[in-house]
């Protein structure tokens, strides 16, 4: 999955232990916001439901939409119906299934990299959107009952964005976001801040490990990880 990913995206590839890969472009600096890189983690769960959680892919022009697509099916990916219907942008699954869009071109995307944004399915964005607002330091840049998106607040990198859809969440995420406090922020502090603004503490069966697991007012985990 590391390797399909870093295909795709154009990104290299290492590994801080066994079990995970670590895909993040070359030369990136944490904690840089012109990329939000991935981890991918072996866990013995497989996928049954439609991720709550996804990555929408950025073109540049109709012809780098059809050609990204072409490269993509090359690589292990396979077309995806999540009652999309008839839109302008195609629904992929990777290989293990976890679905995601490759978007047509977009001006508001033309700078983000090839990952336009990361999008949480949810029932109610204003109430996420005042969560992940005070969250993260990113900017709010737009909210209305349907949808909301956010930024880093340098104005660079991916969107954060939370679109209402039907359903509510019944299983654990299998995609989801690491929060990780700057150096000089004290990590317990931290967690106290999300709690106060409505973060839950979330047992995953973790056992003791230097992160901490916590849940939005929706309950998509999220982790805490490590000052750096």
């Amino acid at each position: 999955m590391g390797r399909f990913w870093a295909e795709v995206l154009g990104w290299g590839v290492s590994s801080e232990g066994p079990g995970v890969t670590n895909v993040e472009p070359e030369g990136f600096v944490y904690p840089d916001p012109v990329a939000v890189c991935i981890d991918v983690l072996a866990v013995p769960e497989p996928k049954t439901v439609k991720n709550r959680v996804h990555l929408d892919l950025a073109t540049t022009s109709a012809a780098h939409q059809a050609d990204l697509i072409a490269r993509l099916e090359d690589l292990g990916a396979t077309p995806a119906d999540v009652g999309q219907g008839n839109v302008p942008w195609t629904v992929l699954a990777d290989p293990e299934g976890n679905e995601f869009c490759v978007l047509e071109p977009r001006s508001n995307y033309r700078d983000t990299g090839p990952i336009a944004a990361v999008v949480v399915d949810c029932t109610d964005p204003r109430a996420m959107a005042g969560f992940w607002g005070e969250a993260m330091d990113w900017t709010l840049h737009e909210v209305t009952d349907d949808h909301a998106v956010l930024r880093s607040a340098k104005g660079v990198g991916p969107y954060l964005e939370f679109l209402r859809t039907p359903g509510v969440k019944t299983v654990k995420n299998r995609i989801h976001l690491d929060l990780r406090p700057y150096l000089d922020d004290d990590l317990a502090a931290e967690v106290a801040r999300l709690r106060a603004i409505g973060a839950t503490d979330v047992d995953l069966g973790q056992g003791d490990v230097p992160w901490t697991v916590l849940a939005d007012p929706e309950g998509n985990e999220f982790c805490v990880l490590t000052p750096r």
